[in-house]
């Protein structure tokens, strides 16, 4: 199997909170209304990433997976997480205010879902005037204060909302409570899990007058009463690789491309470059391979090296 920087057919999601962002900040095409999720790169069952480029158009990424996983995801990551696509990558547009929510530890997603819990962080795209998220609680809280505050519809009033603005980075573990406010475009590197509890939706409810499902006994053991700090500062300098982000299920570095950059990694593991802004091209054996603004490119493990060019904001993710 000859392997080469891959491509795969985005995998559109349509949400009651979804927009129109997707196409015009981030050049897909949609074919639904409310589109709010652009799933990049995904192992999840029924939702299996399809190569969109190359020698392997139209094979799922599974599929070529198992025909040669360490050749695909690298020695280190088959010993660390087996012979699946251990990080799933989304774009989303948040036209209205998401579900307040949180996400379970692996310990409890295992046992209740047998599923991986889900860290997660979010790159701020764009944001428009205004606009906030919510992460966590503004002063460290308890479990009998959370429920009397969600029995009364005034949860929001403990939590902390955080205004954003494009370049902003947060790094959400499991428990915290959170959710994406109106307006804002981001870019989430995730576990490859879709559990998420939902704890409350702004009484919103569909045609038929029905509210979407809440989680509120699930969500007990797993919220984290306390304050966190999930905002990450990092430095950027252009054509280097600019650390933001490290923890035990993948390392994401920023990449501010304005000419020309010498790519090198290890063999070890696999890479994923996701562009949030500009264009680049990847030259890499002889060949050259050209990508934009809303693109995610898989770069199995085996490759090591190859010439960036362009003038482009890449987020660059490995485990």
């Amino acid at each position: 199997m000859k392997l080469y920087p891959l491509t795969f057919k985005p995998i559109i999601k349509e949400r009651i909170w979804g927009g129109s962002k997707l196409n015009t900040f981030l050049n897909k095409e949609l074919t639904i209304k409310n589109a709010g999720e652009s799933w990049e790169l995904s192992s999840v069952p029924n939702d299996v990433s399809v190569v969109d480029n190359g020698g392997l158009k139209g094979r799922s990424l599974n599929e070529i997976i198992a025909l040669d996983p360490e050749a695909l995801l690298g020695k280190e990551v088959v010993e660390k997480f087996g012979y699946e696509l251990p990080l799933l990558f989304k774009f989303l547009d948040a036209n209205k205010d998401l579900s307040i929510q949180l996400h379970p530890n692996d310990e409890l997603a295992k046992l209740r879902h047998n599923s991986f819990g889900k860290t997660e962080m979010w790159y701020v795209i764009q944001a428009d005037e205004g606009a906030r998220i919510i992460v966590g609680f503004k002063e460290n809280s308890s479990q009998e204060e959370y429920l009397a505050h969600l029995e009364n519809k005034s949860i929001v009033s403990l939590l902390n909302e955080i205004p954003v603005k494009e370049g902003d980075v947060f790094l959400l573990e499991t428990g915290t409570i959170h959710a994406i406010g109106s307006g804002v475009v981001i870019a989430e590197i995730q576990q490859t899990s879709d559990v998420t509890y939902r704890v409350y939706d702004w009484d919103r409810v569909d045609a038929d007058g029905k509210g979407r499902e809440l989680h509120t006994e699930l969500a007990l053991e797993a919220i984290n009463y306390n304050v966190v700090n999930s905002k990450i500062n990092y430095t950027l300098k252009s054509n280097e690789r600019n650390a933001c982000v490290k923890n035990f299920y993948f390392t994401t570095n920023i990449l501010l491309i304005s000419s020309h950059f010498k790519w090198e990694k290890r063999k070890e593991a696999f890479t994923v470059l996701m562009c949030t802004e500009g264009n680049f091209s990847i030259h890499f054996n002889n060949e050259v391979f050209h990508h934009k603004k809303g693109e995610t490119v898989l770069i199995p493990a085996e490759i090591s090296a190859f010439n960036l060019e362009g003038s482009a904001t890449i987020l660059e993710i490995s485990i």
